[in-house]
Parts: structure tokens; C-alpha cells; sequence
């Protein structure tokens, strides 16, 4: 009852910083007079409300974190923010439920991008803002923006930094103080968006237009203005200047800092994943724009390589916009996207998926067996950068990479049993698992996941969560041993 009181009181202190992100949508409703500024103000109202007497009943209780405490307080603050972030959506959308705003606000809020709202075009712009803001703060992780401009709340940082960051390794600190780096994340991470919303706005976008899809894009969260995505604008410069932002946002974001910080590109030489990220995702684009023309989808080879460069740099990274529906494409095409999804994100990046870094050391672990079989004697620690990598380390990877399969097997099959088609059913739980959006056949990119009994919408909005925050985070929650003393 102590740990659930002590996390209660930082659970009230994050509710009062996520009120001020209501503050956005009232400028801009004001601003643009679309008239939905009373529902925000109401509902930052009574979020900073509930936060504050929460933070008040709970301040003798305050105490220092212990390590299994920040995978408890990042799992409740990240299912609390999504279930007060439905109160404008709901006031807004008519007929929304309850479920289907949860939803949206948890595919916000963990960069999925898969939505279940139709008519985008006419939505009141402060609402499509708060979806694409949304994405915004999920992108970096709100709870690491709480540990950044909070230390009031008088607790481990760390914990939740290491709970909520991605990634297989996470010991290391980029400045002496948590909250000090995460501060030179956010600067990071606002300064690129800053840059994004000018480019888009320089080729024809209107400012909310480009605030929102740079909101997106540095999130790799994949929430658009329009029902068609960016098929909706038609425009090879935009979605050149989209993929050179997704392209950064897919890499970690600590590589970026010490690239800055050191005035040097041989940072992204030494970082072991980024030759890897950028390679098989350039090349992937290369061998679908060859198999589409190919295949006759498309009549010219530069149409092809279009299509299928954007199309395949916002899968890979988890991003989910569409050019063009690729589920009418050649099975062999959507199908490569998906499983590029699963393993081109940087870990520290914005992106989903289990992480590029993982399937090297898993490559790597392979290439040692081999070795060992052919000299059992030799002695071949796994290194990568010239580094051995910590036996914990890789069976912690080993451990992720067989929940990760028994969750997408689970899911898929939960799915299935409840009337979802197989495919409809494995794309769907692989696209939320991997935080990436449109599935196939019927949560293709042309459709949404409106079509998902409340049943099959509350088993996404799981597996966006789970797959937002690593797994271990979530399941190690219903491990009897955490809740012994």
C-alpha cells in the first residue's frame, strides 16, 4: 500500500504537467475561433484539478523511487494520460465512446498513428492538433518531459528515464544529471520539429497543416489532417522533406546530441546501428520500386520508386503515412514494410519495433555459435563498435525477443477467435505491437480500426501500449515476486 501511495503522488504530480498541454489546442482554437476552446479549457481544468488533490493526499508519502516503481508509474501514468486525454475528443466527436476515444488517444500518446475517426478534413483544427500534439509528447516520452521540469516531485529520475526509454541499454548518461539530459533531448527534439513545421510550410502546407504533420513525423507517430494521409496533397516535395525528417527521427536521438555536442558526423560512424538502419531501409525503397515496376503496378520506374520509397521509409520507421495504397500492392511488397517495421528502429529513437540494435546482437550471438562449432575452443566474446556487449545484456535481449513473439502469437490469435480475418488479424496486432498504424486487408491504409468490435479495440490499445513501453515494463507487472516486499 506504501509503493501504490508514494506512486499515487507522482502520478498527481504528472497529471498537473500534463495539464498544461491543453494550453496548445485553446491558443490555437482561439486563434483560428473554430469554437472548441471551452472543451480544452475544461478538460486541462479538470485534469490539473484531479492531479493537484491527488498530489496534495499523497505529499506525506513522498518518497525516493526504487527501480520496480518506475515500470509501475510509467504503465498508470501512461494509461492515465491516454484516459484524460479522451475528455476533448469525446466533447467534440459526437457519438465517440469512450473506447474508441481510449483509442485514439493511446495511438496518439504511443506514436502508433492507427486512428478509428473518419472525416479528418472537417475536424475543428484544435482537435486534429491535440491528436498530432499528442504524438508530439509520446514521441519522447512524456515521462521523461516530467523528469526534465519537475525534480520537484523529489524522485529517482533514473527509474523512470530507464522504464520508459528504448532500447536493450540504457546505462548510459549523456550529462552527470538525468534531468539535465533529458532537457537537451526535448531542446533536440523541438529544434528539429521547428525546422520540419518551416519546410513543409515552404512548400504549399497551411501553418496548421505543417505544425501537425511535423508534430507526426518527428514522432513517427503517423497521424494525418486528412482521411487519404499525405496521398491527400499529392506532392513529391513533401514527401521528400517528410522522409528526410523520418529518416532522422529513426535514429537515436542521444547520437544526434553528441553529434551536435561534438561537432562531428563520426559520432553516426561509430554508432553501430545507423549504418545498419539507413542501408536497409534505403535498399529496401531500391529492391520494391524495382519490384512494382516489375510487377507492372506502376507504368514508370520513377513512379514506382515514389511510391515506394515513401511508403517504405514510413513503414520501416514506424511512421504509417501513405503516398499510395500499398495493400493493393503484390503481397511480397506490404508484407517486407511490415516486417522492416519490426526491426529498423534505432533504440533512443522515436520509432517502434524491436529495435535494430537487437538484431544485431542477435546476428551477432548467431555468428558465435557458428564460430564455436567449428572451433569449440575459441573464445569469442560478442562485441559491437568494438565493445563487449554485457552477458546480461543479451539475455535480456533473448528474453525480450520470446515475449515479443508469445505477444504478437497471443494477440493474433485473440483476434482471429473473436471474427477478425488472419490477415486483418497478425498485421493489425504486428502494426500496434510495433507502434507503426495501418495494418493490412481490413486496418489497411486506406481503412482505419473503426471496424474493431470493443473488444478487439481495448486488445490494440494493449498491445500499443506494450509495445510503446519495451514489454518487460508492462508484463514484469504480473510477476507475483513484484509485489512481494
Amino acid at each position: 500500500m506504501q509503493q501504490l501511495l508514494s506512486i499515487a503522488h507522482v502520478l498527481g504530480g504528472l497529471l498537473m504537467v500534463f495539464s498544461v498541454t491543453y494550453l496548445m489546442p485553446v491558443v490555437w482554437s482561439l486563434a483560428v475561433s473554430d469554437g472548441t476552446h471551452r472543451s480544452f479549457i475544461l478538460s486541462g481544468a479538470a485534469t490539473l484539478v484531479v492531479g493537484a488533490l491527488l498530489f496534495g493526499a499523497t505529499r506525506r508519502h513522498r518518497r525516493e523511487l526504487h527501480s520496480r516503481d518506475g515500470a509501475l508509474l510509467v504503465v498508470l501514468g501512461w494509461g492515465l494520460m491516454a484516459a484524460v486525454a479522451t475528455v476533448p475528443l469525446m466533447l467534440e466527436i459526437e457519438g465517440l465512446s469512450f473506447t474508441d476515444a481510449f483509442f485514439e488517444t493511446m495511438s496518439g500518446l504511443t506514436t502508433t498513428g492507427a486512428t478509428v475517426l473518419t472525416g479528418l478534413d472537417h475536424l475543428p483544427q484544435a482537435v486534429n492538433l491535440w491528436r498530432h500534439a499528442l504524438n508530439w509528447y509520446g514521441g519522447m516520452g512524456i515521462i521523461v518531459l516530467a523528469v526534465a521540469i519537475l525534480p520537484i516531485l523529489g524522485v529517482g529520475g533514473m527509474q523512470l528515464y530507464k522504464a520508459e526509454t528504448p532500447g536493450p541499454i540504457k546505462e548510459s548518461k549523456l550529462t552527470p544529471r538525468i534531468t539535465q539530459t533529458a532537457k537537451y533531448l526535448w531542446l533536440l527534439y523541438a529544434g528539429l520539429t521547428v525546422l520540419c513545421i518551416l519546410s513543409l510550410k515552404s512548400l504549399g502546407m497551411t501553418w496548421h497543416e505543417a505544425v501537425c504533420h511535423a508534430f507526426s513525423s518527428m514522432a513517427l507517430g503517423g497521424f494525418s489532417t486528412r482521411d487519404a494521409s499525405i496521398a491527400g496533397f499529392d506532392s513529391p516535395a513533401i514527401e521528400a522533406v517528410l522522409m528526410l525528417f523520418m529518416m532522422i527521427a529513426v535514429l537515436n536521438f542521444s547520437t544526434h546530441f553528441v553529434a551536435l555536442r561534438q561537432r562531428s558526423l563520426r559520432v553516426y560512424v561509430r554508432d553501430p546501428e545507423v549504418f545498419a538502419v539507413w542501408s536497409l531501409i534505403a535498399g529496401s525503397a531500391l529492391m520494391l520500386a524495382c519490384f512494382l515496376y516489375w510487377k507492372g503496378t506502376y507504368p514508370d520506374f520513377l513512379l514506382a520508386l515514389r511510391h515506394a520509397a515513401f511508403n517504405t521509409v514510413s513503414i520501416a520507421t514506424s511512421s504509417g503515412f501513405m503516398s499510395d495504397d500499398f495493400d493493393q500492392w503484390p503481397i511480397f511488397a506490404p508484407m517486407w514494410m511490415l516486417l522492416l517495421c519490426t526491426i529498423a528502429s534505432s533504440a533512443g529513437s522515436t520509432g517502434g519495433g524491436i529495435k535494430m540494435i537487437r538484431v544485431l546482437i542477435l546476428l551477432r550471438l548467431a555468428g558465435n555459435e557458428l564460430i564455436r562449432m567449428v572451433h569449440p575452443r575459441a573464445v569469442t566474446p560478442l562485441c559491437l563498435s568494438g565493445q563487449v556487449v554485457d552477458n546480461k545484456v543479451i539475455l535480456a535481449v533473448m528474453g525480450y525477443m520470446l515475449l515479443w513473439g508469445l505477444t504478437l502469437v497471443v494477440l493474433s490469435f485473440l483476434m482471429m477467435a473473436t471474427g477478425l480475418d488472419l490477415t486483418s488479424a497478425v498485421s493489425g496486432v504486428l502494426a500496434c505491437l510495433n507502434n507503426t498504424g495501418p495494418g493490412l486487408n481490413e486496418l489497411g491504409p486506406a481503412r482505419n480500426y473503426q471496424v474493431l468490435t470493443d473488444f478487439q479495440t481495448w486488445l490494440c490499445s494493449f498491445a500499443m501500449m506494450a509495445g510503446r513501453l519495451e514489454l518487460l515494463t508492462v508484463f514484469v507487472l504480473f510477476m507475483p515476486a513484484f509485489w512481494r516486499k
